[in-house]
This record gives C-alpha cells, sequence and structure tokens, in this order.
C-alpha cells in the first residue's frame, strides 16, 4: 500500500482541530484508502468510521437518521470523537447532521465525496467556514513506482494510475475490465443519476469524443457540427451541459486560456483533460498509438496535483502547453513526444521564448537527440520531471 504522505502532509496540521476536513475526487481515485490512513495514524478508539456505499448503512443515508445513530454511540461522553463518512453525498440533507455533530460534541470530522458541487448550494451554508477542502487524485508517476517498481514509464502511460490497479499486479485484461467498469460507475453513478440525464447513449459519446481529443482545442458548437454530420442533432447548450455534469465528477478538467503577455483570459481555446489517462484506454483505445496527447494529459494533471491554478497559454499566435501558478509564482510548460527535428525544437522552444517575464520555462519530451537548453530554457525528460 502506497502512503499518501503529499495528502497527509497536507491534513495534519487541521487533525483535531474544529474545522472539517472534506477530500474530494473521481469514484475510486483513493479517497477511501486515504481516509483509512488518516484513521491509522490518529489512532483512537473513539473512533466511528462509515461508508455510505455500503448497504449495510443504507437505513442511516438520512441526515436525522444519521445524526440520530451518532448520538446514540456517543451518549454523554465527553472526550473527543473521530468520525469518519465515506461518500457522504448519498446522505440527504448530510449537511444538517455533519454541522449539528460537530457543535454537539467534541468531534473531528472526516469527509469525503464524489463531486465538485459537494460544498456549494443552500444546504452548503450549514458548514461554511467550517470546513477545509482537498482534492485527491489517482496516483502520480511517483506514487505508481513505489508500487510497481518492476514497471516502466510506459507501462504507466498504459495503465494510468487508479490505485486498486497495483493489486492485481496491472493484469492488461483485468486492468481493462477494471477501469472500464470505473468508468461505467462514473458515469451511471455520479453523472446519470445526480443529474438525470436521460440520453444515457449521448452523454457516453460525448465523453468519448473528449477523451479522444483531449489536450485540443474544441467547442460545444463544433461538437454539434460533428454530431450532425452523423446525422444526430444536438444543441450546443446540451452538450455544455453534459461536460459540466463531467466535471462536477472529476472525470474531466477544463482549463481556460489566458493571453499570456496582455495577462487576460481568453474566452475560446479551452481544453479539456482526464483524470486519469488509464479511463482513455479503457474507453478510446491505446494511450501509445497518441502518445503525444496522453503525454500532455499527464502533465496537465500533475500541475493540478501539485496544486497550481492551471491554464493554456497564448503568446500571439503561438500556444503554450501549460501556465501553472502558485504562491503568486508561474511556470510555463512545452510538451512533445520526440525532440530531435530543427523544425520541432524550434517550435516548441519558440513560443517560450515569446513570453516577457523570468519564470521557469521547460519543455518536457519523452523522446529525443536534444540534449541540455535552448537559449536559456531547459529540455527535462518528462519522466524525470513527473518524478519531481
Amino acid at each position: 500500500m502506497v502512503i499518501r504522505q503529499d495528502y497527509l502532509s497536507k491534513i495534519r496540521p487541521f487533525i483535531g482541530k474544529d474545522i472539517i476536513k472534506v477530500l474530494t475526487g473521481v469514484r475510486r481515485g483513493g479517497k477511501s484508502v486515504l481516509l483509512e490512513q488518516i484513521r491509522d495514524e490518529i489512532h483512537s478508539p473513539n473512533t466511528i468510521f462509515l461508508n455510505f456505499e455500503d448497504l449495510g448503512n443504507q437505513h442511516l443515508c438520512e441526515y436525522n437518521a444519521l445524526h440520530d445513530y451518532i448520538c446514540e454511540i456517543i451518549g454523554s461522553n465527553k472526550e473527543k470523537f473521530y468520525l469518519f463518512f465515506d461518500e457522504i453525498q448519498e446522505v440527504t440533507g448530510w449537511e444538517k447532521a455533519i454541522n449539528s455533530l460537530r457543535v454537539k460534541f467534541d468531534a473531528d470530522i472526516y469527509i469525503t465525496g464524489s463531486n465538485s458541487q459537494l460544498l456549494s448550494g443552500e444546504l452548503a451554508t450549514y458548514i461554511a467556514g467550517w470546513y477545509v477542502s482537498f482534492v485527491v487524485y489517482p496516483f502520480s508517476y511517483a506514487e505508481f513506482k513505489q508500487v510497481s517498481k518492476n514497471y516502466t514509464f510506459d507501462d504507466y502511460i498504459q495503465y494510468g494510475g487508479m490505485p486498486f490497479l497495483s493489486s492485481v499486479d496491472f493484469a492488461p485484461e483485468i486492468s481493462k475490465n477494471y477501469l472500464q467498469d470505473v468508468f461505467n460507475s462514473v458515469v451511471l453513478k455520479d453523472i446519470v443519476k445526480r443529474n438525470k440525464i436521460r440520453d444515457v447513449d449521448l452523454l457516453e459519446r460525448i465523453i468519448s469524443y473528449a477523451l479522444a481529443n483531449v489536450g485540443k482545442s474544441f467547442s460545444a458548437t463544433g461538437i454539434s457540427k460533428f454530431f450532425k454530420a452523423e446525422k444526430r442533432t444536438v444543441a450546443p447548450e446540451t452538450i455544455l451541459n453534459y461536460l459540466k455534469a463531467c466535471e462536477e465528477s472529476f472525470l474531466l478538467y477544463r482549463l481556460k486560456s489566458q493571453d499570456i503577455n496582455g495577462k487576460k483570459m481568453l474566452k475560446v481555446n479551452e481544453k479539456y483533460y482526464v483524470v486519469d489517462h488509464g479511463l482513455r484506454k479503457a474507453v478510446v483505445g491505446e494511450n501509445l498509438e497518441n502518445i503525444e496527447i496522453v503525454l500532455e494529459n499527464m502533465v496537465g494533471l500533475e500541475l493540478l496535483r501539485r496544486g497550481y491554478k492551471v491554464c493554456v497559454g497564448r503568446v500571439g499566435e503561438k500556444e503554450v502547453d501549460f501556465v501553472g501558478e502558485k504562491n503568486g509564482e508561474k511556470i510555463y510548460l512545452q510538451v512533445c513526444y520526440f525532440l530531435n527535428e530543427a523544425s520541432t525544437i524550434k517550435r516548441e522552444f519558440g513560443s517560450l521564448l515569446e513570453i516577457r517575464d523570468n519564470y521557469p520555462k521547460y519543455v518536457l519530451y519523452k523522446e529525443g537527440t536534444f540534449k541540455g537548453n535552448y537559449e536559456g530554457i531547459p529540455a527535462v525528460k518528462v519522466e524525470n520531471w513527473l518524478l519531481g
């Protein structure tokens, strides 16, 4: 098992504090195991751990029932209790129960959920100002290497980082079936059910289009025209709503475009990336056959995993794959597969050279004979960059 120290180090300062710890992220991305690791680290006898996807807890999936159940266990005990609630969104009106338990007892509360809208809306006002949230992603390449020392970077490109795969030793057929099952669970439970989507076939077609085109600029109007060519009429507004539902379930991440030198956000050239490129393989096909866009997806998600606010950059007519900003500092990244030919070198470094600031700039590549730097900008193997 990988002890997810990056997350634990961020959560530790809040352990024992009167603030609710909220872990969000894609279904089966590692939230439950991280919750267990927090519990094991606290190691208190006064611990209550409930997973609301367990049918045995279905009778507690209403806020009054959950509240009464916890009150009955704690009773008049004045000691600190540690409450762990996994997939809390399955509990109707959960915010009311959580807020009451926080007020009523000396309780240290941890919850997980698979929807980015978990803390928005009217009910969330019950815990407004009393929570801190953390997004949990599937395994990074560094974590992948911890559990699979005999596997290569190409294996990570193929399989991605869904944590369960390490327990089946990344067996090809089992991995494929599992990733398809995860995809279906996200679509059916987190997108269709929550958003009351009737046309599931259309949703799956839109997702397949987005996964096939990760890292490419496209618009709802463009997708609408694509479907029209296939003799199917779909309004751009419907496409946008479906894509938004995918974002809320942490399946897709939308990156806006920024005019770097003009320092303003643009309304065009937005791109979508998938939370784990292994899911792309399960739905679309071999990742190694589309390696350049998969590498770009990996780098974009790694920036998010490292806490950067990320967007796509524009410098005049040229594009910068990623602009990351954190704590007032920026980083600029170009990603390519093969860095060898003079035309490729000029293209990849050229847009970075036009940026008028002194923040770090890198070209990340997988293969090629180019070494060192180009006019002061380093070229770094993407595998090494992903390892930190």
